[in-house]
Formats: C-alpha cells, structure tokens, sequence
C-alpha cells in the first residue's frame, strides 16, 4: 500500500497543499514548526480517523479559516492498495450552532466517492507513526498504552472501532445509574442490561487486545533482540482490569512479570467470567459511583530482562524499546492485512544512534512507502538520500528540490 497523492485544504497550517507522493523514500526536510509534522498527521489522521496530536479535532481546522462562522478542513489521499486505486476523503466541518459566536465541528469521511461511517473508514488506508513524544506510552500513564493498543488494532479489525464506542455507551449508562443508586436506593437488578453490554463488548474487545499483543510481541522480541545484539530481552505484559485466567487462592492478582498466556481463552469463557464479576462487584461499585473493571482500565507493560522499563528503564532502553514496538506494529499490520503501511517517522534519526539508524534503515528496506521528517539531512547517508525524493518544508509551503523536481511533475 502507498499513497500516489495528496491533498490539503485548511489543515493546520497548509492553506493548500496539493502534490504527487513517489512510493519508496521521501523526505520532508526543514527547520521547527514549518509543517513537516503537519503533513504526517494528515496522513495518519485518514488512516485512524484520529489525531496523534490533539484530543480535539477543531484544532486542525487552519486557525485563520477558523475564524470564520463556516470553515471547512479538506484532507485528500489517493493511494494504491491490492494493486487497485482508491481514494479517501476527511472533511472536517466548522458550522455556527446557533449561540452567538458559537461552533460545532462535524466530520464527513467518503471513500472512493461513497460517504462511510467513521467506524467504516478506519483502516481503509493503513499508516504507522512513529513521534518523539511517543515516549510517553512507556512513561505516562494507562490511558496512553491504551490509545496506542485502540489505534493499531482498529486499523487491522475492521469492527473494533465500532464495538468500542458501543462499549463506552454501554459504560456510561452503567456509570449513570451506578451514581444514581449510590445516592438514594432503587433497583440494583436495572443494571443487567448494561452488565450484559458490557460483558458481551468488552470481552470481544479483550480476546482481539489479548491476540494482538501475542502477536506484536512475538515480532517486537525479534526486532529488540536485533537491535541489541540480543542482549534485550522485550515482553510486552497485558495487564486486564479483569483478569479472565483463574488466579491462586489468596492471590489478589498476577505479578508483572509473571509470563501469562491468554492466547487459548476463548470468547464465551471471557464473557461469562466479565459478566459474573460485574455482579459481584455491584455493592463496591454502587458505593464507588463507577465501574472499576473492564478494558476501559486495561494496561500495557513494557519489560526487558524482567524490568518494567515505566519504573526502571533508561532513556535508551525506552527509545529502543519505541523503535522495536513500531517496527512490529508494521510487521503486524503487513502480516494481518497483506499489505505494508505509509511508514510515517517524525524525527526518528535525531533519537536514535548511527548504529540503530542502520538498523532502521535496513527494516525498512522492502517497505512500499516511508515518509521521514528531519530538521538535519546529515543525518541520512550520502546514499540513502540520493535515492530518496527531498522536499523542502517552509510556512507550510512545500517545495521539491531540483533533484525531485526533475523526476516528478507534483506541485503546491
């Protein structure tokens, strides 16, 4: 899969961009906040439906056509996937609501020209990122191993994203009538009908989370061990907020490192179990106001050598530890789907050292489509550049050198 084309209207900062995208290398090169990043985040925004750099999407709408009581953000790919054409569009609508001065945004996504669902849209085209501020999945809190599981496994199942905003539905009307019965008295047996919800949902979503960490995994062991001459040794620890494997007597959970094997659970052994624990922890959770267990409150370890890089792991051990997990996820979407991802990396040789940039470089070797942002070209080998297409980035505006020029007819 590689795009061929690719069009902005009022994103960020790209009043228009409108150029051909060349398979293989590209490199977006210039100077901070030009909007090199800008041009990855589109990409990737068309293949999650989601940002990687805001929780509100009304900030990628151009701040200047913001002001205006309609403004519309465009975004536009053409792309070859299983050796046919297709082509995908985002419109992110700013309209007044009726309040003075006051906006909505609404999203309209087509694909080959027919209007989708968002749910319907996610993983039509695939695309893998790679960001320095990704060091918070390893450091920051659950929520961000969470994100990234959601984001890399919709892409591949194409009814996660659906199963999961049923799944928070569910898990808001339960909160509600949770809080509800834990300020005045009423009928506890209302919350069944959740519970089922949340039962069945949640534990699709927690047999596809437990098959695609088995599998990531497998590949990012493969690709850490490679990238330090196998003295790391990486395991990646789902930590489920109800745990579906029997645990000892007097136990109250499995240790971090302990190595669990979830992968022969089956769909109605994790659904009964959910379901079953949801009603014995009513009066705990009546009393809290909240449901305390489900895959809303799942975590992601990361441990080499049996260490939990979150709690001990040092800067270069997380940045190699990031660079394994990306190169897996790509692994795994091209295993998955028969198709490579758009390869999107912001600023990765920066992060890493002449030896892992090699590494690198060499994984990425038979991919369809790499897209790298970079403020130094020194850092790629004479070679490499020579035979990737350079533009040069500026007030997003973006310019082909002479050299791309000459052997491309895209333009701004």
């Amino acid at each position: 899969m590689y795009l061929t084309h690719l069009s902005l209207t009022n994103f960020r900062n790209f009043a228009r961009l409108d150029v051909d995208v060349p398979p293989r290398s590209t490199v977006l090169a210039g100077r901070n906040a030009q909007g090199k990043t800008s041009v990855l985040e589109a990409i990737y925004f068309m293949a999650a439906m989601t940002s990687f750099q805001t929780h509100s999407d009304r900030h990628l709408v151009n701040f200047i056509a913001a002001r205006e009581p309609l403004a519309v953000a465009r975004l536009t790919a053409d792309y070859m996937r299983a050796g046919s054409r297709h082509r995908i569009e985002v419109r992110l609508i700013l309209e007044p609501t009726g309040v003075l001065n006051g906006q909505r945004l609404r999203k309209e996504v087509l694909v080959d020209g027919v209007k989708r669902q968002l749910s319907e849209s996610v993983g039509q085209l695939n695309a893998v990122i790679f960001v320095p501020q990704m060091s918070q999945v390893i450091e920051g809190g659950p929520e961000e191993r969470r994100r990234l599981l959601n984001l890399t496994i919709a892409q591949v199942v194409p009814a996660y994203t659906a199963a999961l905003a049923e799944y928070n539905q569910a898990l808001a009307q339960r909160n509600a009538l949770l809080k509800a019965l834990s300020e005045r008295p009423g009928d506890v047996s209302q919350l069944s009908v959740w519970e089922e919800s949340l039962a069945s949902l949640g534990a699709q979503i927690m047999l596809w989370r437990i098959q695609a960490i088995h599998e990531i995994e497998r590949l990012a062991a493969s690709v850490q061990a490679d990238l330090t001459a196998g003295a790391e040794a990486l395991r990646l620890s789902y930590q489920p907020a109800y745990e579906p494997l029997p645990v000892p007597n007097g136990q109250l959970g499995l240790k971090i490192e302990t190595h669990v094997d979830r992968s022969s659970l089956k769909l109605e052994e994790i659904r009964s179990g959910f379901r079953a624990q949801l009603k014995q922890m009513r009066p705990e959770e009546i009393a809290r106001g909240q449901t305390t267990i489900g895959p809303h409150r799942d975590d992601l370890r990361f441990l080499v050598n049996r260490n939990d890089l979150g709690a001990y792991g040092s800067r270069g051990q997380i940045r190699t530890t990031l660079l394994a997990l990306k190169l897996a996820e790509v692994l795994w979407m091209r295993e998955r789907t028969r198709e490579w991802p758009v390869i999107l990396l912001d600023e990765v040789m920066a992060e890493l050292d002449l030896e892992r940039r090699a590494h690198l470089l060499t994984y990425l070797r038979d991919s369809e489509q790499v897209i790298f942002t970079t403020t130094d070209l020194g850092l790629f080998t004479p070679e490499f550049a020579a035979g990737a297409q350079i533009w040069a980035v500026e007030n997003g505006r973006v310019q082909l050198t002479p050299q791309a020029a000459s052997s491309d007819s895209g333009r701004e």
